[in-house]
């Protein structure tokens, strides 16, 4: 298991906002094999039939627990809500689908990043794979869906190496218009 700091660098109202700074940190970063991750809680039958046309065979368990109802068990997650959503490795194309599917409830996009690029006029290294993902809140301000708000938060993820995660988040930030707010989460994955 490996783990990332993830620095909120733009948290905006507009939602066309919050994609555009997306856009314009992929433009910057290397996703020649790039995928995405998606997380979600979600609690309305219409939400989940927004987000089963989008992923139709999506991972999920019961909120309440595995035991209560999961997709490994086969049961029909329309009986078990509130369900978790997080499902891993689609494809780039799959990223706005996802986000227009869970309307106001809470979500994570998660980018997987073959690699920061090296800035050498910042004086940054590239980072790889390893620790360079992207991740947009949807209706939510931080990674995990806890701090449920109707903006959208932005999130650059890097190791730091060398001392420059903060150079590299100061730097993505001023490329979107955002600002670093100082506030960090560690995101662990398997």
């Amino acid at each position: 298991m490996s783990s990332s700091a993830a620095a909120a660098v733009l948290t905006a109202a507009d939602l066309p906002e919050a994609i555009r700074a997306v856009h314009a940190l992929l433009d910057i970063a290397d996703i020649g094999q790039g995928e995405v991750d998606f997380e979600a809680v979600i609690r309305s039958p219409d939400v989940l039939a927004h987000v089963r046309q989008v992923l139709p065979d999506l991972a999920w368990w019961a909120s309440a627990g595995k035991e209560h109802g999961s997709s490994e068990a086969g049961d029909d997650p329309a009986d078990c809500l509130p369900i978790r959503v997080l499902d891993w490795g689609r494809p780039l194309d799959r990223a706005e689908p996802f986000i227009a599917a869970p309307g106001p409830e809470a979500a994570a996009v998660r980018w997987d990043l073959d690699a920061w690029p090296a800035v050498p006029e910042a004086g940054l290294e590239a980072i790889s794979q390893k620790y360079a993902y992207l991740t947009l809140s949807v209706n939510s301000r931080d990674l995990y869906q806890d701090e449920p708000s109707q903006d959208h938060t932005v999130h650059v993820h890097a190791r730091d190496r060398n001392g420059d995660q903060i150079a590299r988040v100061h730097w993505l930030a001023d490329h979107v218009g955002g600002r670093f707010t100082g506030r960090v989460e560690t995101a662990a994955y398997l």
